[in-house]
């Protein structure tokens, strides 16, 4: 299964990470390997790995000729938790650990759930490393009926606890975002397609908020907003947004900017804050939060 290949991958990473700048030689990894996965580790598929893995994760595994060990150069920038590679080598190792301890350490450890990385996300990663179109039957929210896409898989990204595929649809003629968890089945093709120069599923989403892409005529804003004394710790911890920026602060409140195209999803989230944050401007954006406050006080009334 595909989702086993990738647990070999961030097996042979963490290994190689482990042995740090002395490495390791190809025979003590195939030691550790029949240790692990109960098979011989013939070169070849150590060298097909290697190449998966710099694919994927974007790590490179470099052989010291002087001494006959792989390791991983850049390994420092790998504790580095603000980058998507760690991140990313992090979450798919500690999911491996979690499953493998769950009898040892069942009641110890507890974890938010995100099933939508369960079924596809494998499937998708690997369509993405050769560049294969995947054909999707898709259900929206507000659809009684899966429709049929063809896309080009260009990136996953997570967010709040889900995960989404972005892609070129054919059928829509422009890029789109698509829920794993609604994709009713998928199917990987033997047709590729041209992945984008210099293409980057950070800058697209730069100046969005969530996973919404902006309609075409919708353009960023500078969304200003003050936070209670007590919220800004929480917000300076973690920010709305990467753009989020502290403007001002005295000993009982902080004011914050943030340049994004404004959605329903940054309304839900700021109206989650409740009385913790007034948003300044846009004034349009300051209505509309104004307005979902009335209509939520009717509620109770």
């Amino acid at each position: 299964m595909v989702s086993e290949l990738l647990k070999k991958y961030i097996w042979l990473t963490q290994t190689i990470l482990r042995k740090g700048r002395e490495g390791v030689t190809f025979a003590q990894l195939s030691g550790l390997w029949k240790e692990r996965w109960g098979e011989k580790y013939p070169r070849r598929s150590f060298n097909n790995h290697r190449e998966a893995i710099a694919e994927i994760f974007g790590v490179q595994i470099d052989c010291d000729r002087s001494t006959n060990c792989y390791l991983i150069k850049d390994s420092g920038d790998m504790s580095n938790s603000d980058t998507s590679t760690s991140w990313m080598i992090n979450t798919f190792t500690v999911n491996s650990l979690l499953t493998l301890a769950q009898d040892r350490l069942k009641g110890r450890v507890s974890v938010d759930d995100i099933p939508s990385g369960r079924q596809y996300l494998a499937s998708i990663m690997e369509a993405m490393q050769d560049n294969l179109i995947v054909e999707i039957q898709y259900l929206k929210y507000n659809s009684s009926e899966p429709a049929a896409y063809t896309i080009h898989p260009y990136a996953v990204k997570e967010s709040d606890k889900r995960w989404y595929l972005v892609g070129w649809c054919e059928q829509r003629k422009q890029v789109r975002v698509y829920g794993l968890d609604r994709i009713f089945s998928l199917t990987v093709c033997d047709a590729r397609f041209k992945m984008p120069d210099e293409f980057d599923v950070d800058e697209l989403f730069a100046s969005c908020y969530g996973v919404y892409l902006p309609d075409n005529d919708q353009r960023p804003v500078n969304v200003v907003f003050k936070a209670s004394a007590a919220e800004a710790k929480y917000l300076k911890d973690l920010p709305l947004h990467p753009s989020q920026t502290l403007q001002s602060e005295d000993k009982w409140s902080a004011t914050f900017s943030m340049f994004v195209n404004v959605n329903n999803k940054l309304v839900m989230d700021l109206l989650s804050r409740g009385p913790r944050i007034e948003v300044i401007s846009p004034v349009s954006l300051r209505n509309t939060i104004k307005e979902e406050i009335k209509k939520t006080s009717q509620l109770y009334e």
